[in-house]
């Protein structure tokens, strides 16, 4: 873990090993600063590319620490937010399928609906942590660190 704060667990990659639900496993192919919100219903995978940062937003449980793992719940409706600000909405049929096969129960439903709107805002608004010097300082201080 690169950094701990009060609202997320910070991480670092040069290359990230991604298993699947369906156990399907793949390493993403640029380095990357992720952000796994302790609160929100939401984390989000800065990757750092040629073009500038491009944000991928998941709409999840709040993370947690379990046993050296960082654990959530992904809710397949995703967002992206590239360099000229464009704002994608992303696997909405994913979600519905999900919904009906899992049962989401109607709470859940609610929380999934407010992140959605949430992230939606703090995109707008390039709030923190949508800041690609943030993100940039981040990585070169991993870099730092991982060269030790």
């Amino acid at each position: 873990m690169l950094e701990e704060t009060s609202e997320f667990f910070i991480t670092a990659s040069t290359r990230t090993r991604v298993i699947e639900h369906d156990g399907r496993r793949w390493f993403s192919k640029e380095p990357a600063v992720s952000f796994f919100s302790k609160d929100c219903w939401y984390n989000i995978i800065a990757m750092i590319k040629e073009e500038g940062v491009i944000f991928y937003i998941n709409i999840a449980s709040p993370t947690i620490l379990d046993d050296g793992m960082l654990r959530y719940i992904d809710y397949d409706i995703d967002f992206k937010l590239f360099p000229d600000g464009t704002i994608v909405t992303l696997d909405e049929r994913e979600h519905e399928h999900h919904k009906r096969k899992y049962h989401y129960e109607d709470d859940v439903l609610k929380v999934i609906d407010l992140a959605k709107n949430q992230v939606f805002k703090l995109l707008e608004k390039r709030a923190y942590p949508f800041e690609s010097a943030i993100v940039n300082e981040l990585y070169q201080s991993f870099l730092k660190s991982s060269a030790k």
